[in-house]
């Protein structure tokens, strides 16, 4: 069965981006758990500010990946790699959920996080705590996000001092 997982980074007080939403933090010196992570999912949602941000990256990270494109906006789609939405994060993960394939990954953004947590959609999270403090940004979990009962089912360290953890939300 299809599962909606996040997969995501934080600095150690918690924020997924810094400063001017700055990504320079991030720990590229190896996949950390990505490439395994990667391999299970075929679909991914994100917030239009995360799916800009992974357009000025360069290449293309998700081929072969169907991604969706949440905005409130009402645009047309922002680029032919991905699809426009506007459905409700439960009205999304419904259609997704009819469909035969692997599992749903939340890419981000903070507020899109936060629709998908309140609708209580999250089967499972898994956060890369970097051991950075970055002292503002875009926090992982924006305030005012429903409160959720977590049980952890994996944990592993690297020498770089990153660790990595993986919940899966209690319903």
């Amino acid at each position: 069965m299809r599962r909606v997982r996040l997969f995501i980074a934080t600095s150690l007080d918690g924020y997924i981006a810094g400063p001017n939403e700055s990504l320079d933090w991030l720990f590229t010196d190896e996949d950390y758990g990505y490439d395994e992570f990667i391999e299970n999912v075929d679909v991914l949602a994100m917030g239009r500010k995360t799916f800009e941000t992974v357009l000025g990256l360069g290449e293309w990270p998700y081929a072969g990946k169907r991604t969706y494109v949440f905005s409130r906006g009402g645009s047309p789609p922002l680029d032919p790699r991905a699809s426009y939405t506007s459905q409700s994060p439960s009205e999304w993960v419904t259609a997704r959920l009819a469909e035969e394939g692997k599992d749903l990954w939340i890419v981000g953004g903070g507020e899109l996080i936060r629709g998908f947590l309140d609708e209580f959609l999250v089967d499972e999270i898994t956060v890369a705590v970097h051991p950075v403090v970055l002292g503002g940004g875009i926090p992982f979990i924006p305030p005012g996000t429903h409160r959720h009962t977590l049980r952890l089912v994996s944990q592993r360290a690297w020498p770089s001092g990153l660790v990595q953890l993986t919940y899966v939300v209690q319903h």
